[in-house]
């Protein structure tokens, strides 16, 4: 378990692959399910904001949770699609948001 694995468009997944990270571009369908089969084989995934956001909320909630193997949020190259707040998120889950 020691391969790193990206999931996002192709341009981003162009550079990701020089690097000599595998890299995945799902289509429309078996986005859920790729991830959920790359668990078992990766180390780290990184999963575009573009992808992330068509997982159902719930699904992306688990996998962001889990600990094996980590899973990051990454942009990709259009920028279209930016990171989330990662402070408002903490804020809300202990209870301190306003």
């Amino acid at each position: 378990m020691s391969q790193l694995v990206y999931f996002g468009d192709e341009a981003t997944a162009a550079g990701y692959r020089l690097a000599g990270i595998r890299v995945y571009t799902p289509g429309e369908r078996g986005l859920l399910e790729s991830l959920q089969a790359a668990r078992t084989e990766a180390s780290l995934i990184m999963l575009s904001t573009a992808l992330a956001e068509r997982l159902p909320a719930v699904e992306l909630e688990r996998l962001l949770a889990g600990t094996r193997p980590p899973m990051l949020l990454v942009p990709d190259v259009s920028g279209a699609v930016g990171l989330p707040d990662l402070a408002t998120r903490l804020r809300r889950e202990l209870g301190m948001l306003e």
